[in-house]
């Protein structure tokens, strides 16, 4: 019997773009890479040191997500948004994934963007970056 539930709302965008994370912002800021973001949270890995957050701890991360225009190109909007973490999985024994719930929303989908599925937003990425 399958209990595994999809409990997303709506489709994550994947991509690798550094992320800067801190408990507090005007500390030294670490830095991982974004796995997947969506209005509500995001995902990224860092390493596996002191840096790296554990469930129920606040962290404000700055980052950029591809905004897709009609015409097969995007540009790049830069947010920063606090959040809480709610799960941090070990990738490796140097590497953790941290998901984290934005306290305040973006003003987008992501993955939903110009009527795109995800896979047609990863396409497009792929392609520009080859």
């Amino acid at each position: 019997m399958d209990t595994n539930t999809e409990r997303r709302t709506e489709q994550r965008l994947r991509y690798q773009w550094p992320v800067w994370f801190a408990e507090d912002f005007n500390d030294v800021l670490a830095q991982g890479q974004m796995v997947d973001v969506s209005s509500n949270g995001a995902a990224f890995t860092c390493h596996a040191d002191e840096e790296c957050p554990y469930p129920g701890r606040t962290v404000t991360a700055r980052f950029s997500i591809p905004r897709f225009s009609n015409t097969e190109s995007f540009d790049m909007a830069s947010f920063t948004r606090s959040g809480k973490v709610c799960r941090v999985d070990e990738v490796n024994r140097f590497l953790r994934k941290v998901a984290i719930q934005f306290a305040e929303p973006l003003p987008f989908r992501p993955g939903e963007q110009a009527g795109s599925s995800e896979s047609d937003a990863e396409q497009k990425l792929w392609a520009v970056t080859i």
